[in-house]
């Protein structure tokens, strides 16, 4: 049976890589046929500049708000006992396909160079009405890349059209465990209210999404006041009323059609003037301490620049999860620069360089992934042709697997994954 197994998944790999190289090829043959206006060679946007002075360095800062004990425990007293992740993963909503059993379509916004390695598609009953956003892993949440015994991906999805005034946010729990099988359970975010005798969805888009340790860092939008929000994984609820509202209803606990909830146990927000809203955010463990770092959320016609900045995580145990504050709960910048790329919804700071995803046209168009350090600047290219846009348009996340090498992002129905190394491989 072992043997059985193993060739399987070989036929299952020779296919895979089959599939996506036929995409990749397609996908090529498009690039290639750019317009020289909108192509290629896209302005160099040369060097990161630090930002030192206070004054710029200042409105970076944030403040921790922390859901009060009580709350918390009177929220999970009317619920029950809290759940874990082995909990979820054990009781999934349904499974990823892979990439050769994928429509072409579902294909289209997967990169072109470098090509993905690992790729998955959800299915369109389960997503429709619904938008990607960021990704994290078990290889953030723990250096091992496990959580317990468990090889995890959490991907972040909004409704279509979240505003602040209405819109949920939903994250699939994937098993990871086993490459030819990805099962994925949903779980609604929820911020907890009337201290907590209810909780409330989120209503944002997660463009950014960070695992670290117990916690889970999510930025939300414009309609949540450009908070970073946190939350617990050990603090996991069961609804217990299948239905769209959010909350307590007659009968129970409702989650707007997910079966498992998930309610905020602190926020982080920045006050100041000029504050810039958060758009992607990531895990850099190449730092001491290990690091969130974080692009600015810009509109699609600002004409830049864009500040970068990064946190530092706290290495107080009490503090598993959090940020490093100051005896008044600030969280403090510790670096920042301004890059001239605009448009850019995706970041990954490692070692000395700053992976940049950007997008060049419509969300259907092909975008750019940058490398940028302060000496200047290298997008990766679509092999020997003169094009750079042959990153995906949508992806709005990057996320390392330290334990694997691997890159992990989202675009459209597609999630994958291919080596950091190829990235660096592939820059001009």
């Amino acid at each position: 049976m072992k043997h059985r197994g193993r060739h399987r998944r070989r036929r299952r790999g020779r296919a895979l890589r089959a599939a996506l190289a036929g995409t990749a090829l397609a996908l090529t043959a498009a690039a290639t046929m750019i317009s020289a206006s909108q192509a290629t060679n896209a302005a160099d946007p040369g060097a990161l500049k630090p930002l030192t002075a206070s004054a710029e360095t200042t409105p970076l800062r944030l403040t921790e708000h922390d859901v009060p004990r009580d709350a918390l425990d009177r929220l999970s007293d009317a619920m029950g006992r809290p759940v874990g992740v082995g909990d979820v993963l054990a009781d999934p909503d349904g499974s990823l396909r892979d990439a050769e059993d994928c429509t072409a379509d579902d294909r289209r916004p997967l990169p072109v160079e470098p090509a993905a390695t690992r790729a998955y598609c959800w299915p369109g009953a389960d997503t429709d009405g619904w938008r990607p956003g960021a990704v994290t892993t078990s290889g953030d949440a723990d250096d091992d890349g496990r959580w317990g015994e468990h090889r995890v991906i959490l991907s972040g999805w909004s409704q279509a059209g979240t505003t602040a005034e209405g819109g949920l946010a939903r994250v699939a729990f994937v098993d990871a465990g086993d490459p030819d099988r990805l099962g994925y359970t949903w779980v609604l975010l929820t911020v907890p209210v009337d201290e907590g005798r209810g909780y409330r969805g989120l209503g944002s888009a997660v463009s950014g999404m960070v695992w670290y340790q117990d916690k889970l860092l999510v930025t939300a939008g414009r309609g949540e006041a450009g908070a970073l929000y946190v939350y617990d994984v050990d603090r996991v609820q069961r609804a217990t009323v299948d239905g769209p509202s959010v909350g307590r209803v007659p009968g129970g606990w409702s989650a707007g059609g997910a079966r498992y909830v998930l309610p905020a146990v602190a926020s982080y927000r920045a006050n100041g003037a000029g504050a810039p809203l958060p758009g992607g955010i990531s895990l850099d463990r190449s730092t001491a301490p290990d690091s969130l770092v974080a692009h600015e959320a810009t509109p699609a016609d600002g004409d830049g620049p864009t500040r970068l900045w990064r946190y530092d995580f706290s290495a107080d145990p009490a503090r598993a999860g959090l940020l490093d504050t100051d005896p008044v709960a600030h969280a403090h910048a510790v670096a920042a620069y301004e890059t001239e790329l605009t448009d850019v919804r995706s970041v990954l700071s490692y070692r000395s360089g700053w992976y940049l995803g950007r997008v060049t046209g419509t969300p259907d168009e092909r975008g750019t992934l940058w490398r940028q350090d302060t000496d200047g600047a290298r997008p990766t290219r679509c092999g020997a042709d003169e094009t750079h846009r042959c990153w995906s348009g949508r992806a709005t996340s990057l996320s390392y697997w330290q334990e694997t090498g691997e890159l992990w992002s989202q675009s459209g129905r597609m999630l994958f994954a291919l080596p950091l190394a190829s990235v660096d491989r592939s820059l001009d």
